[in-house]
């Protein structure tokens, strides 16, 4: 396994400004990683991107962005499919093989509906996928409303897509009030690629709800409260040789400083387990 840089970590220096590419890269390189997950292209090119990449010796390992597959009719879903469409043919630009759509779920509808409709939808988007050599990927999101949160959710989807794949989100499985390290487990045949992230618990209102009826604060990997030694183990003894996306959404330290932290306490680990 190895760790990736994650486009999105790198976007939260200023909310509303794109990450520069060209520093976005060098910096990957100095940590000594070698992929990026473009969580969308900020308006760049994505040739432009490729070259970039290309130019720091780093290769694009998913490209990530969203797609609006909720619907009961077909017909509805057509513009989320389009949109699946124009972000394949970027991934095959920009030189990966797979790409991850996070899915939250919709106001009205129950999970179990949500998950029903998205599930059609995804059925269409792997065909499309899978005549340009692209796989398909969904993670566990933290949404209440999500159609995909704890293992059992994304299991069922494989079940009835059999191309699609899962990237394991390990803090969002927890809102789910699921082990990580079990979530991990339960979907380790069908998961591809990973994002680690880290929570502490919320007082009263504050923070995200969980569907697990708790609510979370984003906080540093190795400052809340996952046990990222049990999860590493977990895709050790599974022998997963994908990547994993270092994913911070607080605000206590820069992206850079996030970024380095946290990698150096996952290395410690990964030398242990």
């Amino acid at each position: 396994m190895k760790f990736s840089m994650m486009s999105y970590t790198m976007a939260r220096g200023e909310w509303g400004k794109n990450p520069d590419a060209v520093a976005l890269c060098r910096f990957t390189r100095e940590l000594g990683l070698d992929g990026v997950d473009w969580v969308t292209t900020y308006g760049l090119d994505p040739a432009e991107i490729r070259k970039i990449m290309d130019d720091h010796g780093l290769k694009t390992v998913c490209h990530t962005f969203g797609a609006d597959l909720n619907f009961p009719d077909r017909k509805e879903r057509e513009a989320g499919l389009e949109a699946i469409r124009k972000g394949i043919e970027i991934a095959v630009t920009l030189g990966t093989d797979k790409i991850m759509l996070p899915i939250g779920g919709k106001e009205g509808l129950t999970r179990e509906e949500s998950r029903r409709h998205v599930i059609a939808g995804l059925a269409d988007a792997v065909v499309l996928a899978r005549n340009a050599g692209v796989t398909v990927t969904v993670e566990h999101f933290p949404n209440r409303l999500s159609p995909f949160i704890v293992s059992a959710d994304v299991n069922e989807a494989v079940r009835e897509v059999p191309d699609l794949k899962v990237t394991f989100d390990s803090g969002n499985v927890l809102t789910g009030g699921e082990d990580p390290a079990a979530g991990f487990e339960n979907s380790r045949g069908s998961i591809v690629h990973a994002h680690f992230k880290d929570w502490i618990l919320s007082a009263g209102s504050d923070g995200l709800a969980g569907a697990d009826g708790r609510r979370y604060t984003p906080a540093l990997i190795g400052e809340g409260i996952l046990d990222h030694r049990a999860i590493l183990q977990a895709m050790k003894k599974s022998d997963y040789r994908g990547y994993i996306n270092i994913e911070y959404e607080g605000d206590l330290y820069t992206p850079e400083e996030a970024t380095r932290r946290a990698l150096r306490f996952l290395n410690g680990i990964r030398t242990e387990v």
